[in-house]
C-alpha cells in the first residue's frame, strides 16, 4: 500500500504572509524521507470552523495521513483541536498522549499541547505543535505506528 501525506498548516501569520511556513516544510520532508508521499499541503488561518471545513476537504475520499501543524496551544486563536474533534469519527488517544509524553524531557511546554489524532473514514488525523522542531519531534514518535493503523483503516487485518 502506498503511503500518502498531506499536510495542514493552521497560522494566521502564514496567511498573512507575516511568518514563514517552516513547521509545515519540516513536516512534509521528514514525511518524505520516511516514506510517504506528501500529495497535498494547504494553510488555513486559526479557527474552529476553518480548521473542521478544511480537515472535512482533506480527508473527503482519501486514504492516508492528514498532518495538521499549530493551533495546538493555550493562545485564545489556537483552536486546532476543537476544529478536528468536530471532524473526527474516532480519537486515537495512545498518538495524541504518546506525541505529549516524548516532549516532557526536552519541552516543558510540551505538555500544554492540546493536539488531537483520530480517524475519519480511511485518514488518520494527527494535530502537531506549530514549531518546526516541536512537530518533527512530534511526528517521529508515532511514524513507525502510522502505517499499521492506515492498514486497519482501510480494512487490514491486525498483525
Amino acid at each position: 500500500m502506498a503511503l500518502r501525506a498531506k499536510v495542514l498548516t493552521v497560522s494566521d501569520g502564514v496567511v498573512r504572509g507575516t511568518r514563514e511556513d517552516r513547521a509545515g516544510s519540516a513536516v512534509a520532508e521528514r514525511l518524505g524521507t520516511a516514506g510517504f508521499e506528501v500529495v497535498e499541503r494547504r494553510v488555513v488561518e486559526d479557527g474552529v470552523e476553518s480548521v473542521r471545513d478544511a480537515i472535512r476537504e482533506l480527508v473527503a475520499g482519501f486514504a492516508g495521513v492528514v498532518v495538521t501543524v499549530g493551533g495546538t496551544g493555550f493562545g485564545p486563536r489556537d483552536l486546532t483541536p476543537e476544529g478536528t474533534r468536530a471532524v473526527l469519527e474516532r480519537e486515537a488517544p495512545g498518538l495524541a498522549e504518546a506525541m505529549r509524553h516524548a516532549t516532557f524531557g526536552s519541552n516543558p511546554h510540551g505538555m500544554l499541547s492540546r493536539g488531537l489524532a483520530g480517524a475519519v473514514g480511511a485518514a488518520l488525523v494527527c494535530n502537531l505543535p506549530g514549531s518546526a522542531s516541536g512537530a518533527v519531534e512530534s511526528l517521529d514518535v508515532v511514524l513507525d505506528a502510522l502505517p499499521h493503523a492506515l492498514d486497519l483503516l482501510a480494512g487490514g487485518r491486525p498483525h
